[in-house]
């Protein structure tokens, strides 16, 4: 009787620690927004899914004997960009569902406080603030008549006045470059365009009808196109082979200029 007792413990603490095994881990950012959970009831009428919700390991005051509950993060004290982990522990015979997943997501609301070039580092320098999640930003330089992608730089996330810098190329004549961030909205966040005079001299190219390679005057960004806008070279430097492309016309952008070349 009693290894009998024993063996129906043992498998009753089984059964349990299997109902009781799974969680729903969440992600993100504080956002100042408290999270909606749907609690359904588990099969074989042993009460609701949820049995447990922690935040950042911390085990949550929020009452979870219901269909429906919120998970109270203004308790926490967060700060707007402040990381969180959310575990939702439930039954393993259902399963919760989070209503509103979405105000966990870093949005992009960055304001610039200052944006310059500076001259003697060739960097782009910018401070923001209001910041309320990690978020990467692109720098981008406007050059033969569209905005070009230089590279990014990850975003600190805090409210507070965050400083960034970025070492840009610069071409002859006026530059501008911007910073840009998108959210899951998949709006875009700009800042205002910065203008940038340089005096540096500006590139030439020979030959003018290449038929093995392009020799610029200067390093320089360049791309070739064919004549139905296909790309086919892109980089940085000082010279460019050609002569595996087909004869005829192509467009050449470098330094801040496009023109036309007829490769032989």
């Amino acid at each position: 009787m009693y290894r009998k007792f024993i063996g129906l413990f043992l498998i009753s603490m089984l059964l349990s620690s299997v109902i009781y095994a799974a969680s729903l881990k969440l992600e993100g950012v504080y956002q100042g927004k408290n999270l909606y959970v749907m609690n359904p009831f588990a099969s074989g009428g042993i009460g609701f899914c949820v049995t447990k919700v922690t935040v950042n390991d911390q085990i949550t005051t929020d009452e979870i004997g219901s269909s429906a509950f919120e998970i109270d993060l203004s308790v926490f004290e967060f700060q707007p960009g402040d990381k969180i982990v959310i575990v939702i522990e439930h039954r393993d015979n259902c399963t919760p569902k989070i209503l509103n997943p979405e105000v966990l997501k870093a949005r992009s609301t960055f304001k610039i406080k200052a944006i310059k070039i500076n001259n003697s580092k060739n960097t782009l320098e910018w401070t923001t603030t209001n910041e309320s999640g990690s978020l990467t930003y692109y720098v981008e330089q406007f050059r033969w008549n569209k905005w070009i992608r230089l590279g990014s730089v990850e975003g600190i996330g805090k409210p507070g006045d965050n400083s960034y810098s970025f070492k840009v190329l610069i071409h002859s004549g006026l530059n501008k470059y911007r910073v840009r961030q998108r959210d899951f909205t998949g709006k875009d966040n700009l800042s205002r365009p910065t203008p940038y005079r340089s005096q540096k001299q500006p590139v030439t190219f020979e030959p003018k009808k290449p038929d093995d390679k392009i020799t610029f005057s200067a390093e320089t960004l360049y791309e070739i196109y064919d004549m139905y806008g296909v790309l086919k070279r892109n980089g940085y430097g000082k010279t460019v082979e050609v002569k595996d492309l087909p004869k005829g016309d192509y467009f050449l952008n470098y330094d801040a200029k496009t023109e036309v070349i007829k490769i032989k």
